[in-house]
């Protein structure tokens, strides 16, 4: 189950499901209209866009889950089986070898996927992890002082450097970014 926190400035204002979030955030801005929560997704550091026009009722009702959004958008393949054709470009020697293979080119493609993101899943997951990290922290604490030495000791893995920068941070900020650290830390 994906999990998201949500900040205004410095302070976060909660973390949980999507919908618990996106209900406390509105809750905010119905009290403080001039409040600007941002919402991160806890495994990318992405920033989650939120419409918070209407009611709590209106903006719950507008949040979809990406299997919805996606089931919403037919569009060529055959939707109806999850199969979604988009452009590939290949060298010809590529599309030759494809074509040699046994169910085709649509058959290998999905093998040499379904193989790599098996082989590569522990990696990715490291490298995902990371890069919220370094997302949410330039986002959260980028005009804060020691943030490029924090950044540094990050990417060295200095752990302890790390900490010690961070811990000067305020409570909330420090307390997020040192569990996203924790996550992307094999």
């Amino acid at each position: 189950m994906s999990t998201y926190t949500a900040f205004h400035s410095h302070t976060r204002l909660a973390a949980g499901s999507l919908a618990a979030v996106a209900e406390r955030c509105k809750a905010v801005l119905d009290a403080s209209p001039d409040a600007m929560p941002i919402v991160y997704d806890d495994a990318t550091g992405r920033a989650v866009d939120i419409d918070y026009r209407g009611t709590t009722h209106d903006v719950l009702a507008r949040l979809a889950t990406p299997g919805e959004a996606q089931a919403a958008k037919r569009g060529p393949g055959r939707p109806k089986l999850g199969v979604v054709a988009r452009e590939v470009t290949l060298l010809p020697r590529h599309w030759d070898w494809l074509a040699a293979q046994p169910g085709g080119a649509s058959v290998a493609l999905r093998r040499l996927v379904e193989s790599a993101s098996r082989d590569g899943a522990p990696a990715d997951r490291t490298r995902q992890a990371r890069e919220a990290v370094d997302r949410v922290m330039f986002a959260l604490a980028g005009d804060l002082p020691g943030y490029e030495d924090a950044s540094r000791a990050f990417h060295r893995g200095e752990a302890g450097a790390f900490a010690e920068i961070v811990g000067a941070w305020p409570a909330d900020v420090r307390d997020y970014i040192a569990l996203l650290h924790d996550r992307a830390t094999p």
